[in-house]
């Protein structure tokens, strides 16, 4: 799923923490990135946003749940 416009990092990384399984950065190049990793976190996403804020990236959620939680977040941030 693309998401767009991430306002709050912190509050979505938190967000991502708290999902049970899976949840990857899918990068231009088709790499999975974990992104529960806190060095996937700060080191792959420094390119993403450089004012604070997170346009737009795809990421993949392996866990029904965790899919509802990311667009919960998504819908109410």
């Amino acid at each position: 799923m693309k998401v767009q416009n991430i306002k709050d990092v912190n509050a979505f990384f938190k967000m991502i923490d708290s999902c049970e399984g899976t949840v990857e950065l899918v990068t231009g190049e088709g790499d999975r990135l974990n992104l529960k990793s806190k060095l996937s976190q700060y080191v792959s996403l420094a390119n993403i946003f450089s004012n604070g804020d997170i346009p737009e990236m795809e990421i993949v959620a392996h866990e029904k749940e965790d899919v509802e939680k990311i667009l919960h977040f998504m819908m109410n941030n």
